[in-house]
């Protein structure tokens, strides 16, 4: 059974459900397969204006898996082996992220290269990376304060703790934060609200509003790169992940 569906609900909308309930949408090989398989089905149609990606019931996505972390701790894999933190980015047309659910670490991440985000008041974000030790990776050095501020992104990186949306929305986060049920309502309006738009102009002004983001990303992800290289080594970083991941 395929992990993430596809729907055109609306006339130049899409929508992309990540539904992997047996991983709680963790990056497992099947999902990351399925979503760049479904944003190169977007690329082609040639008629969508905005895409609205959200999770399933309490869950938008939990991010790396246990054995993804283990393989970098073990020098066999990268988190940019496959760059899904560019997937939202490098889309030609408008990403609403609706996260809807909890949203952790990489996932998060991935979330914030969205064009536009909205959040839920209950769930629970969190850019945990250095719970298990290591320091960041996905891009989030660069898009975190960007999206969220210096100051709160850097809180939540050192303290690595989950933050309700009604608090992020109090710590003046500048994206929409309303109750779960109304998220996805909410990011389908904003999608309505391109569609009306010129394809051509949407495109452009995505690129040009990205242009500053995009030339700074390959730094930063070599940035990250170094300082995994150095936090994956530590055995205190295998010890956590291995006792940890999931608590």
């Amino acid at each position: 059974m395929p992990v993430v569906h596809l729907t055109r609900p609306a006339p130049r909308i899409a929508v992309v459900e990540m539904a992997d309930r047996a991983n709680s949408n963790l990056f497992t090989r099947e999902l990351v397969h399925e979503l760049f398989d479904t944003f190169a089905r977007l690329r082609e149609t040639g008629d969508v204006h905005a895409v609205v990606v959200h999770g399933y019931d309490s869950v938008f996505c939990a991010g790396g898996t246990q054995q993804e972390l283990l393989g970098i701790v073990e020098g066999r894999v990268k988190f940019d082996d496959i760059p899904l933190y560019r997937l939202f980015l490098d889309c030609e047309v408008p990403v609403i992220a609706a996260m809807q659910g909890h949203a952790l670490g990489g996932g998060l991440a991935m979330g914030l290269f969205a064009d536009v985000i909205v959040l839920a008041e209950e769930s629970l974000y969190s850019l945990n990376f250095m719970k298990y030790g290591f320091t960041p990776g996905m891009g989030s050095t660069l898009v975190a304060p960007r999206k969220l501020g210096v100051a709160l992104a850097s809180e939540m990186f050192f303290s690595a703790r989950g933050y309700h949306g009604g608090e992020l929305r109090q710590r003046g986060v500048s994206f929409p934060v309303v109750k779960r049920q109304d998220v996805i309502p909410a990011a389908m309006r904003l999608a309505q609200e391109m569609a009306e738009k010129p394809l051509v102009s949407l495109k452009l002004l995505k690129r040009h509003l990205n242009a500053a983001l995009t030339a700074e990303l390959d730094a930063a992800i070599r940035g990250e790169l170094g300082m995994h290289e150095i936090s994956f080594a530590q055995p205190e970083v295998r010890r956590r992940i291995e006792t940890l991941f999931g608590n």
